[in-house]
């Protein structure tokens, strides 16, 4: 009886894995043991820095924010509270769009927060 190797299935998992190393520099594009390593650290970073991205947007976000609420007399922290306890209804991706783009409009969503 002839042994049953399943070629079609082994070449496809390898196809698939050397696509994915696809650019990479040196053996890591061509030879499949390194590439099957290249491509799975690859896929971890993925992985873990899709979760950071936000981490990082958020802080940008916070920086801008904190900026304008400086060039408007307030600090980040206090305009927050003041935003919260107000119930203005602006997450930080608009506020700090508004501070950089449009300072007058970000002036009135300070004011709004402030008075009273």
């Amino acid at each position: 009886m002839p042994r049953s190797v399943n070629a079609v299935a082994s070449r496809k998992r390898r196809k698939k894995i050397l696509k994915l190393a696809k650019g990479y520099f040196g053996a890591r594009k061509n030879v499949y043991t390194v590439a099957k390593n290249a491509v799975e650290k690859a896929l971890q970073y993925a992985y873990r820095d899709r979760r950071n991205k936000k981490r990082a947007f958020r802080r940008l976000w916070i920086a801008r924010i904190n900026a304008g609420a400086r060039m408007n007399g307030t600090t980040y922290s206090k305009l927050m509270h003041k935003i919260h306890e107000k119930d203005i209804q602006l997450n930080r991706k608009v506020l700090a769009d508004l501070a950089m783009n449009h300072p007058d409009a970000f002036k009135q969503v300070v004011e709004e927060a402030m008075k009273g």
